[in-house]
């Protein structure tokens, strides 16, 4: 497996996007949002998806030069428009938004439609770290994934991230999927020829399968937890929020009609909104009392949670955000690792733009 540096891959993915048709600065925000993923090691987010967005631009839904706005807001609220631009780029600028809106009101929250695939959600959460706020994001995404008891694919992975920042320690970052598995390590384990874990898909019948294209071939993601047993209820129920909070606030296509990114879903005929949907939120830790006193305490939540007694003697509990940070120091070093059908992949897109690889 080969490994490229930060900046070669960095450097490649913009010129992708200016090839597309993307300004410069839309094509380095959009750069610096996929190559985020694979620095922290969620290499189903980064550069393994950029085939998909040229895919989604050659189709003509995504917008290489949207003007994105805000369309209706309130002192700590907002709707913004992204004019079906890369979610790359409008994520940030709506993050921005609700930050903005802290900074004035204490809290600020920013509903998005007529976006796209965003990357990965604790991206846009940690811009708020450097304010002294808590940031939150989330998104509906393809629909693959199926209510508990059901047969039809009615939800998307539906990731939520939550950034609070610490004092001395670092950064509280959970993002995760609300599924058993997002659909991106469902595609790495296909690279790979490896089957799906127990309970991450079932068939078409809704049967519990470890076919890794079992997807593909019919059936759906579960919701986290993988069977009613085992509580697939919740996941069900943070899935259906973030759907709400992502699409249904903002007027984007929610459920079964937003969407797909993946190419073995055709969009629906009848859309009941705009685009993709997305939600943010920024709360200035001062507006509940003072940064400083907090982010002390957020270092002794820390140290006491991750100097918990471990089940094994060479186990370490972790923090949400921890694996990340290590993927990060590592690649920093080594650089990141492509799998050959990645490389194979973006190769080919280097000759089709015209550039090197």
């Amino acid at each position: 497996m080969n490994h490229y540096s930060y900046d070669q891959l960095h450097t490649f993915s913009k010129k992708i996007f200016l090839a597309m048709g993307c300004s410069e600065s839309h094509a380095t925000t959009a750069a610096d949002t996929l190559l985020s993923a694979d620095m922290r090691g969620v290499d189903s987010h980064g550069v393994a998806r950029l085939s998909g967005y040229v895919r989604l631009w050659e189709k003509k839904r995504i917008n290489a030069k949207p003007n994105i706005r805000v369309v209706h807001e309130s002192p700590s609220t907002a709707v913004v428009d992204g004019d079906g631009g890369l979610g790359l780029v409008v994520a940030p600028f709506a993050m921005l938004v609700a930050i903005e809106k802290a900074e004035k009101a204490g809290t600020g929250w920013v509903a998005v439609r007529n976006s796209n695939h965003y990357g990965i959600a604790g991206y846009h959460a940690m811009q708020a770290l450097a304010h002294d706020m808590i940031g939150m994001s989330m998104t509906n995404a393809s629909p693959l994934v199926a209510p508990t008891f059901s047969k039809e694919r009615l939800l998307g992975t539906n990731p939520i991230a939550v950034a609070i920042p610490a004092d001395e320690e670092p950064p509280f970052v959970g993002d995760f999927a609300t599924t058993t598995a997002a659909n991106g390590k469902l595609e790495i384990l296909q690279r790979k020829g490896e089957p799906a874990p127990n309970g991450w898909i079932q068939d078409k019948e809704g049967n519990t399968t470890t076919n890794a294209y079992g997807v593909k071939e019919g059936g759906a993601l579960r919701p986290l937890g993988g069977d009613r047993q085992n509580g697939s209820h919740k996941g069900y129920i943070l899935g259906s929020i973030v759907d709400i909070f992502s699409a249904v606030l903002s007027g984007a296509n929610y459920g079964p009609w937003a969407p797909p990114f993946v190419s073995f879903i055709d969009p629906v005929s009848d859309p009941v909104g705009e685009g993709l949907g997305h939600f943010f939120g920024a709360m200035r830790i001062d507006a509940f009392r003072p940064a400083s006193e907090f982010k002390q305490h957020m270092d002794q939540w820390i140290r006491r949670f991750r100097g918990s007694a471990p089940i094994e003697s060479n186990q370490q509990v972790l923090i949400p955000g921890d694996p990340e940070r290590a993927f990060e120091k590592e690649r920093s070093k080594k650089g990141i690792p492509l799998l050959e059908p990645v490389e194979k992949d973006l190769r080919a897109l280097g000759m089709r733009f015209e550039v090197e690889f």
